[in-house]
C-alpha cells in the first residue's frame, strides 16, 4: 500500500514549485486517500490545504523527517480532474496550484476548519425568452445536423463539430435533443453559455426538458448555492452542467457531449492566472473523456470554420427571411442618431412595438477636459482618461475602478467651463426617455453599471469604496447577474419599449417582438490594434441583427462613418461565408491564427517604465534563446518590448511570440517565465502570460 502522498498545496507564489511527498498516517492508507483527495497539510508556518496528484511507495527523503497531513477533507475531486488540471497549467504557463483551484469544490480554500457547509435552498431560475411547452418538429437542416451529432456520440470517441446556424435557425433544439441522446447512454453532458445572467432563457430550455437532472454552476451563485449545485453534480444526482466558462470543469463522471453556445464570444477566455480558454479546454476535456465537443455559433470564429467540420442551419425555423440592414453613413451628421434611425424609433413607438439600441460604450461621457487650459481628468492609477457617470455624480475608471466625484471647476486653472465629449449608454437612456418615453413606452438600459433586482431599485458600482475587497465585488456581482435577469424579463413582458445597452443586449436573447435593431457607431471596434477587429465588428452587427425580426418582418440601422468596411459590408448582407473566407485568406497572408499561434507576455513593475522594460528584454531573450531553430521562420519569433499604458500604477511592457509550433513556443514560454519568476533581481516583477490572446 502506498505510503507516500504526494501533494501540491493550493498557494499563489509561482517560486513553489511542488508537489511535495507527506508520510501517511496508518488511519489514512488503505484507500482512504488515493489522487485528488484533499488534505490539510502543514506547510512552513501554516495549515494549508493541498491536493493529492500522486501516491508512492517511498520517497527520495528519509520517511522519518516528512511530515503528516493533518487530516483528510470530506470531499475530493475526481482523479481525471486532476490530470485536467496538469495540462491547463502546463498550456498556460501557469502552475499546477493556480490550476487545480480552479477544480476544487466551492469554497474549499475556506474550509480548514472543519466545518460542515449548511445545506443550501434549492436554486430558483428567472426564465426569460420564449417558453415552449412541447419539443418543436425538427426542420430538415435541424435533422441533417442532429444525423450527424448523432453518429459522432453513437461512435463514442472524441470528435469535434461546428454548429454553423443563422441568428434563430433551432440551435438551442438541437442541442436539447444532442443531449437527450449523450443522457441515454449514460454519460454526461455540459454546456456553456457566454454569461448566465444574459442567456437564462437557455437554462430555462434544459431545465424544461430535462428537470431535476440539470445542474448550474458558476461562480456568482452564492457560495452554499453553489457548493449544492457542484456537490449533485460530484454525487451523480445532476447529469447536466450549464454554466459559463468555469462550468467547464464541473465535476461529472463521463461526460460524453460538451456544448460551447455563441462559440465567437471572447468571454471564454479567462482574465486571471492560468488565462485559459474554456473551449481549448473543453476540447481536451472531450479528448481525454472520448466525447463529442459540438461548437454553436451564427458568427463562428475563422479559427473553427477553418478546423472543424460544419453543420449548417442556412435557414430560420419559422421561415421568416433575415431582417433587412440598411447601412447610414454618419460622416457629416452633426447628431448622435441618424434622420432615419430617430424616424424609425418614432415609428416603431407609434406601433407600441419593440426596439433594441446597441452602442458598445457605457457611461454618459467619453471624457472631460477643461476648455481654458485643455486638461483631461485622467486616472492617477493608470494612463487613461476617466467616463462621467452622471446618475451616479462620479468619474470612473473602467480598469481599476478609481472614482472621483465630477468636478464643479478645473483645478489647474479654477476654470468653470468643462467640456463632455462623446456619449454612452447611459446618456443615450436619457436622451431617448426624453424624446420616446410617453408614459407608456419605457426605455430599459442594460449594461455593466445597472443591475434592477426590483421596480426601480439599482445596485452601481459607484456603491462600493475604492479599494472594496473581493468578497464585495463578488456579492455585488452575483447581484448584477439577477438584475440583467431580472431587466431582461422586464423588457420581455413589457408590451412595448427600446432595450438600449452594450454589447450584453446582443448576446443570444430570444425576443419574438422585436422588430428593430439598431448599432450605432458600428465602426468602434475597428479602432482597436487587433488583428480580430474585424471579426468583431462582424459578429457584433451580425449578432444584434439577430434579435430583430424573430416573430414578425424586422429591419437593422447601422450607423458608422467607416461604410466600406469589409466587415460592415458583408455583415448587412448576411453573407457569413464571404466574410470567413476573406479573413482565412487574409490571416494566411499575414500569418495569424489560426496559422500561427500568439503568446503574449506582460512584464509589470512600480516605479520607473526603465524597469519593467529591462525585464522586459531580460525574458525576451531568454524566451528567444529557448525556441528551436525551425520556430524561427520568417514571420514567426519575439515581437517587443513595447509599452503598454500605466495599469493601477504599475508600469508595463509586453512581448508577443508568434510561432507556428504552439508546443515548442508554450514550452520555451513556460521555462523563461519559470526563471524569471524565481531570479533574485526579478523580484517585485510581475509575468503574466496570456497563451492565444483575445
Amino acid at each position: 500500500m502506498p505510503a507516500i502522498a504526494q501533494v501540491e498545496p493550493i498557494t499563489t507564489a509561482r517560486v513553489l514549485s511542488g508537489p511535495f511527498d507527506y508520510r501517511l498516517p496508518d488511519e489514512l492508507r488503505d484507500g482512504a486517500v488515493a489522487v485528488g483527495s484533499m488534505l490539510v497539510v502543514p506547510f512552513g508556518r501554516r495549515q494549508v490545504l493541498g491536493v493529492v496528484v500522486g501516491l508512492a511507495e517511498r520517497s527520495a527523503i528519509a520517511t522519518e523527517k516528512l511530515l503528516a497531513p493533518s487530516r483528510a477533507l470530506e470531499l475530493g475531486v475526481p482523479a481525471e480532474m486532476v490530470g485536467l488540471a496538469e495540462w491547463v497549467a502546463a498550456e498556460y504557463c501557469s502552475t499546477l496550484a493556480r490550476a487545480l483551484g480552479l477544480v476544487l469544490p466551492p469554497g474549499a480554500s475556506r474550509r480548514l476548519g472543519g466545518r460542515r457547509r449548511r445545506v443550501a435552498a434549492p436554486l430558483r431560475h428567472l426564465t426569460v425568452g420564449t417558453r415552449r411547452p412541447h419539443p418543436p418538429a425538427l426542420t430538415s437542416d435541424q435533422g441533417a445536423a442532429l444525423r450527424a451529432i448523432t453518429g459522432e456520440l453513437g461512435a463514442r470517441r472524441a470528435a469535434r463539430r461546428l454548429l454553423h446556424g443563422v441568428t434563430g435557425s433551432g440551435k438551442t433544439e438541437v442541442y436539447l435533443r444532442a443531449a437527450a441522446v449523450a443522457l441515454e447512454q449514460g454519460r454526461g453532458v455540459i454546456v456553456l453559455v457566454p454569461e448566465i445572467a444574459l442567456t437564462a432563457q437557455i437554462v430555462g430550455r434544459f431545465i424544461e426538458r430535462f428537470g431535476d437532472t440539470v445542474a448550474v454552476l458558476h461562480s456568482r451563485l452564492r457560495p452554499g448555492e453553489r457548493y449544492a449545485e457542484w456537490r449533485r453534480l460530484r454525487g451523480g444526482e445532476a447529469r447536466v452542467c450549464v454554466g459559463p466558462r468555469s462550468a467547464v470543469f464541473a465535476p461529472i463522471e463521463q461526460p460524453g457531449l460538451i456544448i460551447v453556445d455563441e462559440e465567437h464570444d471572447g468571454s471564454y477566455k479567462h482574465e486571471g492566472d492560468p488565462r485559459y480558454d474554456a473551449r481549448e479546454v473543453a476540447a481536451e476535456r472531450a479528448r481525454r473523456s472520448g466525447a463529442l465537443l459540438l461548437l454553436g455559433s451564427a458568427t463562428p470564429r475563422p479559427e473553427s470554420v477553418h478546423r472543424l467540420p460544419r453543420s449548417l442551419l442556412p435557414r430560420r425555423v419559422d421561415g421568416r427571411p433575415l431582417p433587412t440592414i440598411r447601412v447610414l453613413d454618419m460622416r457629416g451628421e452633426a447628431h448622435g442618431l441618424h434622420p432615419l434611425t430617430a424616424q424609425a424609433l418614432a415609428d416603431v413607438r407609434a406601433a407600441r412595438g419593440k426596439a433594441i439600441v446597441l452602442l458598445n460604450r457605457r457611461g454618459w461621457s467619453n471624457f472631460l477636459s477643461c476648455r481654458s487650459c485643455g486638461r483631461v481628468w485622467s486616472c492617477p492609477q493608470c494612463d487613461v482618461a476617466l467616463v462621467l457617470h452622471r446618475a451616479g455624480g462620479y468619474l470612473a475608471c473602467h480598469h481599476c475602478g478609481h472614482r472621483e466625484p465630477v468636478p464643479a471647476r478645473c483645478a489647474g486653472c479654477s476654470s468653470t467651463s468643462i467640456a463632455r465629449h462623446g456619449a454612452g449608454t447611459e446618456r443615450l437612456e436619457h436622451e431617448l426617455s426624453g424624446v420616446l418615453d410617453d408614459g407608456g413606452f419605457p426605455v430599459f438600459r442594460l449594461d455593466a453599471d445597472t443591475a434592477v433586482a426590483g421596480a426601480g431599485l439599482r445596485s452601481r458600482r459607484h456603491a462600493l469604496p475604492n479599494g472594496a475587497g473581493p468578497r464585495a465585488l463578488e456579492v455585488l456581482a452575483a447581484a448584477e447577474d439577477r438584475g440583467a435577469a431580472a431587466l431582461l424579463r422586464s423588457f420581455q413582458e413589457a408590451h412595448c419599449g427600446v432595450l438600449v445597452g452594450t454589447q450584453m443586449v446582443a448576446k443570444g436573447h430570444d425576443f419574438p417582438d422585436v422588430a428593430l435593431g439598431v448599432v450605432l457607431d458600428a465602426d468602434a471596434t475597428l479602432r482597436f490594434p487587433d488583428f480580430r477587429a474585424e471579426e468583431r465588428t462582424f459578429a457584433l452587427i451580425a449578432q444584434l441583427a439577430g434579435r430583430a425580426g424573430r416573430g414578425a418582418t424586422g429591419r437593422v440601422l447601422v450607423q458608422t462613418i467607416a461604410p466600406e468596411a469589409r466587415s460592415i459590408r458583408h455583415a448587412s448582407r448576411h453573407d457569413s461565408d464571404g466574410f470567413l473566407a476573406g479573413e482565412l485568406q487574409r490571416r494566411r497572408a499575414l500569418l495569424y491564427p489560426p496559422f500561427s499561434h500568439l503568446i503574449r507576455i506582460v512584464c509589470s513593475a512600480e516605479g520607473e517604465p526603465e524597469t519593467a522594460q529591462a525585464r522586459a528584454r531580460a525574458a525576451a531573450g531568454a524566451v528567444r534563446s529557448g525556441l528551436p531553430e525551425r520556430s524561427r521562420g520568417e514571420g514567426t519569433g519575439v515581437l517587443g518590448p513595447a509599452a503598454l499604458f500605466r495599469l493601477r500604477g504599475r508600469e508595463r511592457q509586453v512581448l508577443l511570440l508568434k510561432a507556428v509550433e504552439r508546443r515548442a513556443a508554450v514550452a520555451a514560454v513556460g521555462r523563461a517565465v519559470a526563471r524569471a519568476a524565481a531570479a533574485r533581481e526579478h523580484r517585485g516583477v510581475h509575468f503574466a502570460v496570456d497563451v492565444d490572446p483575445q
